[in-house]
C-alpha cells in the first residue's frame, strides 16, 4: 500500500506529511531533510528576519539546483505585513509553497500564486477554513489545539472532519496538533485528511535548530505539562491578537505567573529583562519551550527522514489492516 494522497499528488512528495513551519526552529537543514525524505519540508519565516531569510531560502535553493529539492517557506502573516521585503525574498526563491498563518492572507496569496506558487493556510476554526479558501488557499491546515505554539481553542478530533465537509474539494485538508506517529497520520486519514502537518515531533529531531537541552526536555514531558496560556507572550513584549494562545512546556516562570496575567505586566520592568536573559542562556525553567501534547508520543530524538519514513509505514500498516481508507 502507498500513501498516494491529493496532497502528495499536489505537492509532487512521495509521504503526506509536513513540516511546520516552526519560526527559526525549521531552518534550511531541518527542511531538506524533510523533504529529501519524501515529505514536505518548510522553512520557518516566522516574525521575519530578512537576512536569515535570505540566507537560508539560498541554502534551499541552491540544494533544489542540485537535488531537485522541493520546499515551503512559512510566515506569521500579520507580523509578515509589516514587513513587505519578506514577500519578494520568499517569492526570489520560488518556492513550491507558501505558508500563511494567523492574519489575513489574501494580498500574499494573490501574489503567490501569480508566481505559480501554491498557497497553504493554517486555520482554527471552520469558518477561518472557509475564508482562506475563498481567498486562494490550495492547502488548508485545520490546527487543533493540542498543537505547541499558537494556536485556538478547538481540538483537532472534532475540527479536522468539519473543515473537511466545509472545504470539499476546493482545498486539500491537511490535519496539525497532536500528531506524532502512524497512528496520528492514520487517524488524520480516517477524518478525511489528506496528510498530517509535525511540529513537536520534528522540534526533537537530530536536524532541528534548537538546544540539546530542549529537545530532552520534550523527550521527558507528558501533554499534561503542557498548558496554553499568553505568560510567555507578555513575558517577551510580543502580545498576540486575540483569540489566540500559544501552548508551551508548564515551566517555573509559568506556574509562577499562572492566573497572575494581569500582575505579571506590572512587573515586567524587572520581569521582562530576566524573562530576555533566559532565553539567551537556554534556560528553560523560565524561557518557553514550545511544544505540543504530542510530547507524550516523544521518547527520542532521531534524524528527521527517519521520523518522516518511520511514522508513514506505521499508518500505512494500519490503513491496511483497517480497509477503511481510499486514496
Amino acid at each position: 500500500m502507498t500513501l498516494s494522497t491529493r496532497l502528495t499528488r499536489l505537492l509532487g512528495i512521495e509521504r503526506p506529511i509536513m513540516l511546520a513551519a516552526m519560526d527559526k526552529l525549521a531552518d534550511a537543514r531541518l527542511t531538506e531533510a524533510v523533504s529529501a525524505a519524501g515529505g514536505f519540508g518548510i522553512l520557518g519565516g516566522g516574525y521575519g528576519d530578512p537576512e536569515w531569510l535570505e540566507a537560508e531560502s539560498a541554502k534551499l535553493v541552491a540544494m533544489r539546483e542540485r537535488t531537485g529539492l522541493r520546499f515551503g517557506i512559512g510566515f506569521i502573516t500579520w507580523s509578515m505585513a509589516k514587513q513587505p521585503r519578506l514577500m519578494d525574498i520568499a517569492i526570489a526563491a520560488k518556492p513550491d509553497a507558501l505558508w500563511l498563518s494567523f492574519g489575513d492572507p489574501s494580498p500574499f496569496a494573490e501574489r503567490a500564486r501569480a508566481a505559480g506558487i501554491k498557497v497553504i493556510c493554517q486555520v482554527q476554526t471552520v469558518e477561518m477554513a472557509r475564508d482562506a479558501v475563498a481567498k486562494g488557499a490550495d492547502i488548508v491546515v485545520a490546527q487543533g489545539s493540542e498543537a505547541g505554539g499558537h494556536g485556538g481553542s478547538r481540538g483537532t478530533f472534532a475540527l479536522v472532519p468539519a473543515v473537511v465537509d466545509a472545504v470539499g474539494d476546493k482545498a486539500v485538508v491537511v490535519a496539525s496538533g497532536g500528531v506524532a506517529d502512524g497512528r496520528g497520520l492514520a487517524a488524520a486519514m480516517m477524518l478525511g485528511a489528506e496528510g498530517v502537518v509535525l511540529g513537536s515531533r520534528f522540534f526533537a529531531s537530530q536536524e532541528a535548530a534548537a538546544d540539546d537541552s530542549a529537545k530532552q526536555r520534550i523527550t521527558e514531558a507528558s501533554g499534561d505539562d503542557t498548558v496554553r496560556s499568553i505568560i510567555f507572550d507578555i513575558s517577551r513584549k510580543n502580545i498576540w491578537p486575540a483569540p489566540f494562545t500559544g501552548r508551551c512546556v508548564i515551566n517555573e516562570h509559568a506556574k509562577r505567573w499562572m492566573g497572575r496575567e494581569l500582575e505579571l505586566t506590572r512587573h515586567m520592568a524587572e520581569e521582562g529583562p530576566r524573562y530576555e536573559a533566559a532565553r539567551a542562556a537556554g534556560d528553560y525553567d523560565i524561557a518557553a519551550l514550545i511544544a505540543g501534547e504530542a510530547v507524550s508520543m516523544i521518547h527520542d530524538v532521531p534524524p528527521a527522514g527517519e521520523i518522516v519514513r518511520n511514522i508513514t509505514e506505521q499508518a500505512e500498516a494500519m490503513l491496511a489492516r483497517g480497509q477503511g481508507w481510499r486514496g
